[in-house]
């Protein structure tokens, strides 16, 4: 094929995972899909390779789908047309528990499978023991209490099973909420089944297999060349997660990046970490692998297509029962896509910029603030149960070297493709009052370019009781910037009581707000790169004019003095950044 013909087919499949997300956005029932979009939608090909993920966030998609459509081929040799398979298992290819996926084997007429499609969603509620998606303090899989499915068959002939969907309905607490993202979820798949035998119609299943194969073996020459550019060497990065229940020392997560430019080839070595811990934030196979590949994306050039071709060029060597490796069953993996992750991938790309000015990123901040955790109660305006994770705020993005961080990134493994919640929907649909939210002044990294700060945001229950679950990280180890960028702030929590008075609440907690109480939530900021001194004075004033960076933080970090007008006093400045 030639150029034209392969971008685009690629934009046709791209569009049928595009078509398959839109039904998911306005179809899902819960907030957390139909507000926070905290979902994706891929294809892989029948010998399951990741061929298209369009929106999709990484961590859910770059490992992953491919262990996960091995996993349903292994348990179900023979695929039919109508088929759909419900999969979470963090022990077979899922990314963690609550991220619910329906795969739909896509046959041609001759009952042969050809790709498959899969869409996934994170779980306003899973059936864990508490009204929580992240369980971080469970001990393994059965005190988490989630319910796993590995690829289990939920459709034959398009016809639900319905023992499947009673027992789903008896453990998971918002059963009306789960059914519609279960329908969500399966009437996004069906219209990627449909979407692609259209595509087959018109190009053949031949031609679209053959437009795979060279598809990936394009992506893979873009990877090589992207590595070509990369500085050569090894160099390895410790970022360390907070002491954590089942976790009393906290984690190092340790990561060894080796760039191997004259071959286009990234080695990443995970194997020197701790085993798999009593608490959930072990990662799942999918994720260990998946947070890697996002360092290594956001070192190399943009436009290179994350898909299996590309993958090809990124060698990873993980270990069994390692917290940052392959988990064995019971462990549990409740916390797997964010909290250890997030310093995987961040150790990745912090090893690359510390071999070459230039290249990779300082640290994404940490997660997962209560502004983004769970809340749960009994609404009294409807009378019923609800349970919901909301994302009304958050920041932490990380420099790069040439550009200042994306604000809302939310963090390294979702790349900022989660929306943050609008505050009026949320006290619609929630007993919840918000009290404010803005972004923290001097809270970003310092440096020749600059990191996001996080977010403060106080909310709490209208007239009635609230628990609100979430593991946030950060709070003892701030977000390290790159090759001279300063650290990010730190995360903080508080529970508001009815006089006013402020308690320090735990990092990992279920916290119960009664009515007239608040929490106040302050999630971390993410690293600079590059020393501030660097900084070009234009920008500092933009960054104070705008509120980023207080007027004393430009002077005594930046070495910018700023006159009456916010203007950049060259000779003051010049005095400055000498002394």
């Amino acid at each position: 094929m030639d150029g034209v013909q392969l971008a685009i087919l690629n934009k046709r499949m791209e569009g049928v995972c595009r078509k398959m997300a839109n039904t998911l956005f306005r179809t899902g029932r819960s907030g957390v899909l139909n507000t926070a979009r905290d979902f994706s939608c891929c294809l892989v090909t029948a010998d399951s390779q990741l061929l298209s993920t369009a929106e999709s966030l990484p961590i859910h998609v770059l490992s992953g789908p491919d262990l996960m459509n091995q996993a349903m081929k292994e348990f179900h040799p023979e695929l039919k047309r109508g088929d759909a398979y419900l999969h979470n298992s963090p022990y077979h290819g899922c990314s963690h528990p609550a991220d619910h996926t329906i795969l739909v084997p896509v046959m041609d007429d001759a009952g042969v499978h050809r790709f498959t499609v899969l869409a996934k969603a994170h779980q306003a509620d899973c059936g864990n023991s508490l009204p929580t998606t992240y369980m971080g303090g469970a001990r393994d899989v059965y005190e988490e209490g989630a319910l796993i499915f590995p690829a289990v068959q939920v459709q034959r002939d398009y016809e639900n099973n319905d023992d499947i969907v009673r027992m789903c309905k008896m453990r998971i607490r918002v059963p009306e909420q789960w059914w519609g993202d279960y329908l969500a979820m399966l009437g996004a798949a069906r219209i990627g089944e449909r979407e692609l035998t259209v595509l087959a119609d018109e190009f053949g299943w031949d031609e679209l297999d053959k437009f795979a194969g060279e598809w990936f073996d394009y992506s893979e020459q873009r990877m090589i060349a992207a590595v070509n550019r990369l500085p050569a060497g090894s160099h390895t990065v410790e970022s360390k997660h907070d002491v954590f229940p089942g976790a009393p020392d906290g984690v190092t997560v340790k990561t060894t990046v080796t760039v191997h430019p004259e071959d286009g080839r990234v080695e990443i070595d995970l194997r020197d970490n701790q085993d798999c811990l009593p608490c959930g934030l072990n990662l799942s196979e999918a994720c260990a692998r998946t947070s890697a590949m996002v360092g290594v994306f956001n070192s190399v050039d943009h436009t290179v297509p994350p898909n299996a071709g590309s993958f090809r060029r990124i060698e990873l060597h993980l270990r069994e029962n390692c917290i940052v490796g392959i988990p064995r069953h019971p462990t549990s993996c409740s916390v797997a896509t964010t909290n250890v992750a997030d310093h995987v991938a961040n150790g990745v790309q912090r090893a690359i910029a510390e071999l070459g000015d230039g290249f990779g990123m300082g640290e994404v901040g940490s997660v997962i603030p209560p502004s983004v955790g769970v809340i749960s109660g009994h609404n009294p305006r409807s009378d019923e149960a609800f349970v919901n994770q909301i994302f009304l705020g958050f920041g932490g993005g990380a420099a790069s070297a040439n550009q200042d961080a994306w604000v809302t990134v939310g963090h390294v493994g979702n790349a900022g493709l989660c929306n943050q919640d609008s505050i009026e929907l949320d006290e619609l649909n929630f007993p919840i009052i918000v009290k404010g939210r803005h972004f923290e002044c001097d809270g970003g990294g310092v440096g020749r370019t600059r990191g996001a700060p996080g977010a403060v945001v106080e909310f709490g229950p209208d007239d009635c009781e609230l628990e609100v679950g979430y593991v946030s990280d950060g709070t003892d180890n701030a977000a390290p910037g790159a090759r001279g960028g300063g650290k990010g702030a730190l995360a903080r929590q508080h529970l508001r009581r009815r006089n006013g008075e402020l308690d320090v609440v735990e990092a990992c907690a279920q916290v119960k707000l009664l009515p007239g109480e608040t929490i106040v939530s302050c999630s971390a900021g993410g690293g600079g790169y590059g020393p501030p001194s660097e900084r070009d004075p234009a920008w500092v004033a933009r960054d104070v004019a705008e509120g980023w960076v207080s007027r004393a933080a430009a002077r005594q970090v930046y070495g910018v003095a700023l006159d009456e007008s916010g203007a950049p006093d060259e000779a003051a400045t010049g005095a400055l950044r000498k002394s």
